[in-house]
């Protein structure tokens, strides 16, 4: 569906692919008949948030920065997408995805600053990852709108967020990060721990956890890795050579 034309740049056939939604700002050239629309990821939060839930998720949206404008590409052409000089990797979901097949349709959870394209055989929610199979070990957060606030301030320090981007189906997507990626396998008998920071997406039926090291016995003697991002279930984990936020 992408082809990689570098580690930065991938190139996509519509007329084969069909339409693609990518980030705003990704297309950097076209041949033939291309046209653009705006397009928004719908929004799946779920539960979690009880009764605020669409003032709980404003809020944290709005401190965490989890939403990136998307485009639509349709046409008769080939487009080239790339962010920034940043890395890419290409990821197959569902049939013909490989080893990160699970099943007739795939699912992979990433955050919206780390996607940058996929086809039109995906479908792509914004989900609460209060409800979505991702939490924060060590005591809950509480509930309601400072319940999001907190949830929201703790995304900012380790970039880990409140919101993901799920998308679900029989496809390719496109991620972003800096120094290239590790595909980390991840089974019940394997579990991994990765530094949230370093995270990228992850791939089939992946449990998340964040985790503080922090305590008033140790603080200050972490060596820096205050906190770490626990990952269990089956499937496949992608963490970037670097500790850079997008």
């Amino acid at each position: 569906m992408f082809t990689k034309v570098n580690g930065k740049v991938v190139s996509v056939n519509l007329a084969q692919a069909g339409q693609i939604t990518a980030r705003r700002g990704a297309m950097l050239f076209y041949t033939g008949q291309v046209w653009f629309e705006p397009h928004q990821i719908p929004g799946g939060m779920g539960g979690g948030m009880g009764g605020l839930g669409g003032l709980a998720g404003m809020a944290g949206r709005m401190m965490s920065g989890e939403h990136e404008a998307t485009m639509i590409a349709q046409g008769n052409g080939t487009v080239h997408y790339g962010y920034r000089g940043l890395d890419v990797a290409v990821v197959e979901l569902g049939a013909g995805g490989g080893a990160n097949q699970f099943g007739p349709g795939g699912e992979m959870r990433v955050e919206a600053s780390r996607l940058l394209a996929y086809s039109q055989g995906l479908q792509a929610t914004i989900v609460s990852t209060t409800s979505s199979g991702v939490g924060v070990g060590g005591g809950g957060r509480g509930g309601g709108l400072m319940g999001a606030l907190r949830s929201a301030a703790g995304s900012m320090a380790t970039g880990q967020g409140m919101f993901t981007t799920q998308l679900t189906g029989a496809g390719s997507a496109v991620i972003l990060g800096h120094g290239g990626f590790i595909e980390l396998p991840v089974s019940p008998n394997r579990p991994l721990t990765v530094d949230p920071q370093a995270f990228a997406a992850s791939v089939g039926q992946i449990q998340t956890s964040l985790r503080s090291t922090v305590s008033l016995r140790n603080m200050g003697r972490t060596g820096g890795e205050g906190f770490q991002l626990d990952c269990t279930g089956q499937g496949v984990v992608y963490v970037q050579a670097s500790e850079h936020r997008l």
